[in-house]
């Protein structure tokens, strides 16, 4: 991917719509290195979460876990060897360095904020994600790449053709928000975008922390009882970008008091960090009363089917299963999976 900062006319458009196969979506997560110094002291409860959650994919997803030589041991112990790969990657929040919009996926440019800020930290961002785009391409997988400066949890899409994207994309851009729209259309094929502030600026400032789609045309969002003027902007900005979209409040008991990261912030009591599938809904719970009541909501609001993940483990690193989980479709599923079956 080039790596000279975007501007309209510098868009790289090569993204390919993907047939649907029998594979809803292949769940894609990625372990922490062994011996990682960032992760050191929280390498169990990440180890511990994925172990969780991919025994609750089911249906018609699968899921596969990439992890370095070191760890393959331990989680083919856990889940079979048949759901892990030999492919070490950099970082564990791989929604955020994969590729955008699984039904027409496009590689957005990874940008800095996860990995340090400034040159230095975009230089690493780029190292993160070639290391997984050099996978992908070995593996023979399409997708369009972008020189835009974007992460993959800030795209929340909900098919038919749109999404919901945080205005730090304005901002890392340098665009406005027709220009924006014009752009995101011509290299994702989303054609109604509405853009949205982060609830808390600064640092990754993703939507997918905001809201989410529990259905083609149904947005889950957090309830701010606590700042009514926001919730009021923030459905005003949904409504003008997505006119007909059907907007429901989930309870949000919002939890700060334990941080990994300062740069962060936490996803603790974010329900709207979900894992929507073609067929499931994967919702992070946190140990907590609420989330019954979570449950009920989000039940009451899809028709597809709402699998309760426990993420209190890891909520305190800023992320929760939509951030640590990236989604593979169709003939690119079938490519990964055929990939790894031979290297085994």
């Amino acid at each position: 991917m080039t790596r000279a900062k975007a501007t309209v006319s510098a868009v790289l458009i090569s993204w390919v719509l993907i047939v649907p196969s029998a594979i809803a979506d292949l769940i894609v997560l990625a372990a922490p290195g062994t011996g990682d110094a960032y992760y050191a002291d929280v390498a169990d409860a990440i180890f511990g979460f994925h172990v969780e959650f991919a025994n609750r994919i089911g249906g018609d997803d699968r899921v596969l876990v990439l992890t370095d030589e070191g760890a393959f041991g331990r989680y083919a112990d856990a889940l079979g060897a048949d759901k892990v790969a030999r492919a070490a990657m950099a970082d564990i929040w791989v929604r955020d360095f994969g590729a955008a919009v699984p039904d027409a996926p496009v590689m957005f440019r990874y940008t800095a904020a996860g990995q340090g800020r400034g040159r230095r930290g975009q230089a690493y961002a780029d190292a993160v994600q070639e290391q997984l785009v050099a996978v992908l391409e070995t593996a023979g997988l399409r997708f369009g790449e972008t020189d835009l400066l974007n992460d993959g949890g800030n795209v929340v899409d909900g098919g038919a053709g749109r999404a919901v994207i945080s205005r730090k994309f304005l901002r890392d851009n340098g665009l406005g928000e027709d220009a924006a729209r014009a752009a995101i259309r011509e290299v994702a094929g989303l054609r109604h975008v509405a853009f949205i502030d982060a609830d808390e600026q600064g640092g990754l400032e993703h939507a997918d922390g905001v809201v989410s789609f529990v259905d083609e045309n149904v947005l889950l969002v957090n309830a701010y009882p606590g700042d009514p003027a926001y919730a009021r902007q923030l459905k005003g900005d949904l409504k003008r970008g997505l006119p007909d979209v059907d907007i429901h409040d989930v309870v949000t008991p919002y939890d700060a008091t334990q941080i990994y990261d300062e740069r962060f912030g936490s996803a603790c009591g974010l329900y709207t960090n979900a894992l929507v599938t073609a067929t499931r809904i994967y919702l992070p719970q946190f140990g907590i009363p609420e989330d019954q009541t979570a449950l009920a909501q989000v039940r009451a609001a899809t028709s597809r089917e709402v699998i309760p993940v426990p993420s209190g483990q890891i909520c305190h690193m800023g992320g929760g299963v939509r951030c640590m989980s990236w989604q593979v479709r169709g003939e690119n599923a079938a490519r990964l999976l055929k990939y790894f079956s031979r290297r085994r």
